[in-house]
């Protein structure tokens, strides 16, 4: 099944804990600490292949969960780092942040790599904290938290060229025609739900990546017929083959009606390069109207070609057409190319808040910080307070008026205030 559009949840994994340990061997006193650091958490990678072309995988699976990195151990042994958990896209697929509809990569190369959620860190065990004033020091951090993402994908197909036209003007017959592609046809309106791709072969050296486009109506620019849907799928081309219905009334306002939606929809398509095609010369009816219809177009200026796609007639010509007009396009360039994903830094590294309960202290930083601190050792604890008062914190919240017995909430964890802390550490 075709799907362009998926929301998922992704997670990079936890660091490991570092390790609070002292080396003890039979006749060696204070062997000193020997607390191991823990390994790194897993990142979360996207990486493209040309080989997926739907993102209908993120239908049954939306979240997906680095794994942790080990805890450290004794004798200064570090904890194995995780595996990244490396996520294949579809080539064309962009990645914005879904809370806040940042965009953040347009993937457009096969194989190219993003690392979204990187792996947290792993805390330091007690043998990095000891020193020539602190031999041997109850100390060590926990694992840095993984970080946690919501993600929208979008797949714009990747193709050389975009076959558009009214419904039923026979572009999936066309596609079928000159590619290897299988697409569903049949005599009605909307037989395309879905947009197909297909590899055209003009010769040894030169090959044409092709996309039918479902048909286009009236509105489409604003989701009629789900016509937004499928037409940011044309912004990826750079040359557009016109299709026209032989059989139409009005092949000339068909022709209009397309443009005008492709300009509504998007300014740059309706500057694109197109091949103005008419279909269906096999027809009787159609045959004794081409030198009208060539005539209607020629007054505006518009080349047309004449093909059938049922029986394959004429069909080569205007491959040469497109290949020639593509090799004049412009390039088009990546909205977003960044081998890592780098988010924003908040303006302030901090908030605090007054709740009915106590003070909330809000900011990647401090709370990343609390995640780390092993409470149950009282120099980390004193680490801790160091930490408040180098960024701050301590001052902002003595001027909004905490008071002890006060009870400060830090991500997960609830402290109590206390304006008294003893000078001596362990």
């Amino acid at each position: 099944m075709f799907i362009d559009e998926a929301e998922i949840i992704v997670s990079s994994g936890k660091g490991g804990d570092g390790m609070v340990h002292f080396r003890r061997e039979k006749y060696i006193n204070r062997g000193g600490p020997d607390g191991g650091d823990g390994g790194r958490g897993g990142s979360i990678i996207f990486k493209t292949n040309h080989h997926l072309n739907t993102l209908e995988k993120f239908r049954h699976q939306t979240r997906f969960i680095a794994e942790d990195g080990k805890r450290g151990g004794p004798k200064n042994q570090t904890g194995r780092s995780a595996e990244d958990l490396v996520i294949n896209l579809p080539t064309g697929t962009l990645i914005y942040d879904a809370n806040n509809g940042e965009l953040i990569a347009d993937l457009v190369k096969d194989e190219q790599e993003i690392i979204i959620c990187y792996g947290g860190r792993g805390g330091r065990g007690n043998t990095k904290f000891a020193n020539s004033r602190i031999q041997a020091p109850k100390i060590a951090e926990k694992g840095e938290p993984g970080n946690e993402k919501n993600l929208k994908l979008e797949l714009k197909l990747i193709a050389d060229i975009g076959i558009i036209g009214m419904p039923n003007a026979g572009k999936s017959s066309l596609l079928a025609a000159v590619t290897n592609a299988k697409p569903k046809i049949a005599n009605y309106p909307f037989t395309t739900l879905v947009p197909n791709l297909g590899v055209a072969i003009l010769n040894e050296d030169i090959t044409l990546v092709l996309a039918d486009i479902p048909g286009l109506i009236e509105g489409a620019h604003t989701g009629l017929g789900l016509g937004d849907t499928f037409l940011r799928h044309i912004q990826r081309t750079r040359v557009l083959i016109h299709l026209l219905d032989g059989l139409s009334k009005d092949t000339l306002a068909d022709y209009s009606q397309i443009n005008t939606e492709l300009s509504l929809f998007d300014p740059e398509l309706g500057k694109k390069p197109q091949v103005v095609v008419l279909n269906k010369i096999d027809l009787p009816e159609v045959l004794e109207k081409i030198n009208k219809i060539r005539e209607l177009f020629k007054k505006k200026g518009i080349s047309l070609f004449f093909i059938s796609a049922l029986t394959r007639k004429d069909l080569e010509p205007v491959l040469w057409k497109a290949k020639q007009n593509l090799d004049s396009a412009e390039v088009i360039e990546t909205i977003h190319e960044m081998p890592i994903y780098h988010p924003r830094s908040k303006d302030k590294p901090y908030q605090i808040k007054k709740e009915n309960e106590g003070w909330r202290i809000e900011g990647a930083a401090i709370e990343r910080a609390a995640a780390m601190t092993y409470w149950e050792y009282f120099a980390s604890v004193r680490r801790f307070h160091r930490i408040l008062q180098t960024m701050g914190i301590e001052d902002a919240l003595r001027e909004k008026g905490v008071s002890d017995g006060d009870t400060v909430f830090i991500g997960d964890h609830e402290l109590v205030w206390s304006q008294e802390w003893e000078d001596d550490e362990d």
